[in-house]
């Protein structure tokens, strides 16, 4: 059974708050955090998050450090978010997916699979709708970076050749960029979801 740790909060069963400093990392009123459902792995929660009001949380779910989940977010069972993600309010996450680091999911979005580190989401059904560059000046990048990085997310996602061919062609190009690398390492890191793409006109 769970235990109540705050006017409103329902901590489940196997519930790991991982904070080093308890005060960086604030609660609404009130999220609800559910019980594991096989004793295999915990639900975790970095440093430094902020989770509003009535966000749900399931079960082996893994935060990074600094996430952001706006009011009425709901999360499924065995999503990984990277640090400093930001989640719209009143979104949606399938369980199984990863959302990566530095990654924006906005409000009212159904993420269906997963999406690239310093990717943008929108959409009733979640399609990748560019980069966070907004996030990315904000989080501090460098003009070189977030350059390499555009200049990454265009050959990936551009319609010439294969997707396998293109991401090959970013590792190779980009070798040198951590951030870009970062996205090719997700990527071919795989997972039980399908990777969300940009919107396609028929």
């Amino acid at each position: 059974t769970g235990r109540y740790t705050a006017p409103g909060l329902f901590a489940g069963t196997y519930l790991v708050i991982a904070l080093k400093d308890v005060d960086s990392t604030r609660l609404g009123d009130p999220e609800l955090f559910n019980g594991l459902r096989s004793l295999a792995t915990e639900t975790r929660i970095g440093d430094g998050c902020f989770i509003m009001t009535h966000a749900h949380i399931a079960h082996d779910c893994v935060l990074g450090n600094g996430v952001i989940m706006a009011n009425n977010v709901m999360i499924g069972g065995h999503v990984q978010i990277g640090d400093s993600a930001w989640i719209g309010g009143g979104a949606a996450v399938h369980q199984n997916s990863r959302i990566g680091r530095n990654a924006m999911l906005g409000g009212m979005a159904g993420l269906e699979g997963d999406l690239i580190p310093f990717g943008s989401a929108l959409g009733n059904r979640a399609y990748l709708g560019g980069l966070n560059l907004v996030g990315l000046k904000r989080r501090g990048f460098s003009r070189e970076t977030i350059h390499d990085v555009r200049n990454a997310y265009r050959l990936l996602f551009a319609e010439e050749g294969t997707f396998q061919e293109r991401l090959d062609d970013v590792a190779e190009t980009f070798a040198t960029c951590p951030e870009a690398m970062e996205i090719v390492e997700f990527i071919r890191g795989g997972g039980n979801r399908s990777l969300c793409m940009p919107h396609r006109e028929p």
